[in-house]
């Protein structure tokens, strides 16, 4: 596929789990069609936002085969691969089942903080054992280490199939320094859902977001709007939901999307150690918000 399979919307996917803890497939059914009807491009399955630390290795290839076949063709998925330990992450590739899937989104490692020229031979070693596209990932507030432009960049334009990068620095110079020295086949993505109108008029294709399970058809028309520079009728959106995104992320990534899919009858907020719901103080804003909102 080429880069305009990632241009619009891809939504990171929570896991809903019941109260035993287990995955709950009918929820999971349920947010997949609800995302796809809002309006979303693609979908991307095992992200952190799909609370993967916590995912046995069988759950996370279940969870795959379940996404893939409920997507049924009518959009892409993509999967998360990544880590820290490079030899794992390209066994990994052969170990899960992407032949339903049309790329992989796979994030700078983490906690041993790499050089560049670490995490350049890292993404390298991963091009070289795939021949399916590659989402880069770069977010350092998770990770501890910035995968700069122009170790992004010498990858992009040495491997064909390393498509876009997912860039969640919040550094808007960055981001224009991805924009102004990419080839044409690679995208700049952003993994910062307060920032995709800013960031898509400086010149990137769309973003891989957390908002996007929640405020689907408002978050969809926000970034649809600013791609095709309708900014007036995207500020519009923007304003109407940059509080709700904020409590997104207030108490954690994903305890804040699972409290606003509960109060939609969607999933219930169950969530597995170390991550727990959100406070009482948080969901009575997340209510608020909704209240005083149609965001959907």
């Amino acid at each position: 596929m080429t880069k305009n399979t990632y241009r619009g919307i891809g939504v990171a996917l929570i896991t809903p789990f019941n109260e035993r803890k287990e995955i709950d497939y009918p929820s999971l059914e349920k947010l997949i069609n609800h995302v796809i009807d809002g309006g979303v491009n693609y979908l991307v399955a095992l992200g952190t936002t799909a609370e993967t630390p916590t995912l046995e290795a069988e759950e996370k290839k279940q969870l795959l085969s379940f996404i893939a076949e409920k997507a049924a063709g009518r959009v892409p998925v993509v999967c998360g691969i990544g880590g820290n330990n490079t030899a794992e992450v390209v066994a990994l590739l052969k170990e899960y089942d992407l032949s339903r899937v049309s790329g992989i989104l796979t994030v700078a490692p983490y906690y041993n903080k790499p050089t560049q020229e670490g995490l350049y031979q890292h993404f390298r070693a991963i091009a070289e054992n795939t021949d399916k596209d590659i989402i880069l990932y770069n977010v350092p507030g998770r990770t501890s280490s910035n995968l700069l432009p122009e170790t992004a960049l010498r990858l992009a334009r040495e491997f064909s199939h390393i498509v876009a990068i997912k860039e969640a620095s919040g550094n808007l110079s960055q981001c224009m320094d991805l924009v102004q020295g990419k080839p044409d086949h690679f995208a700049v993505l952003s993994g910062d859902d307060d920032l995709v109108l800013p960031q898509v008029a400086l010149g990137m294709e769309g973003v891989i977001s957390v908002a996007a399970n929640c405020f689907t058809r408002d978050f969809t028309y926000l970034v649809n709007a600013s791609l095709v520079n309708k900014f007036d009728k995207a500020r519009i959106n923007h304003y109407k939901l940059i509080e709700g995104i904020r409590l997104l992320f207030t108490e954690g990534n994903p305890a804040g999307v699972k409290c606003v899919l509960s109060q939609m009858g969607i999933c219930e907020e169950y969530l597995r150690l170390p991550l727990v719901p959100v406070s009482e103080a948080t969901r009575v804003k997340i209510k608020e918000f909704l209240s005083n909102n149609s965001a959907s």
